[in-house]
């Protein structure tokens, strides 16, 4: 028994695509993507952990830091944006093309506590 002709990869593939400035940046989102979930469950189940993690250390961070600091919330914002750009240029110097795991763990930490944060900001302000 041989493969169906409507199943070869020659077939699914399609046409090949002119390398257009946006043809480019999709294809570059197309591997952070596929860089951030992962070929493998457990790289994946990881980063998501990751981002729920930084979600609930956002959410505690802001409710417990709040109340303990004497300057408040402008001192909180400031310690959060120095330890954030230290990161970003941490990652930009050591990841060139696709980020190891342990860079996924660290970026989906940071996004899940920007992510509470600006969350906790709508909160507030409604």
């Amino acid at each position: 028994m041989g493969r169906s002709p409507l199943t070869r990869p020659s077939d699914l593939e399609g046409p090949p695509r002119q390398q257009t400035r946006l043809q480019r940046v999709l294809d570059q989102l197309g591997r952070n993507l596929r860089a951030q979930i992962g070929t493998r469950w457990a790289t994946a189940s990881t980063a998501l952990l990751a981002l729920l993690g930084g979600i609930f250390l956002g959410e505690n961070l802001s409710a417990i830091l709040l109340w303990k600091l004497t300057g408040g919330r402008p001192i909180l914002v400031l310690g959060m944006v120095v330890v954030y750009e230290v990161l970003v240029r941490l990652r930009t110097r050591a990841v060139s093309d696709v980020p190891p795991l342990g860079w996924v763990v660290i970026d989906n930490l940071r996004m899940g506590v920007v992510f509470a944060l600006v969350l906790e900001a709508f909160k507030l302000g409604s």
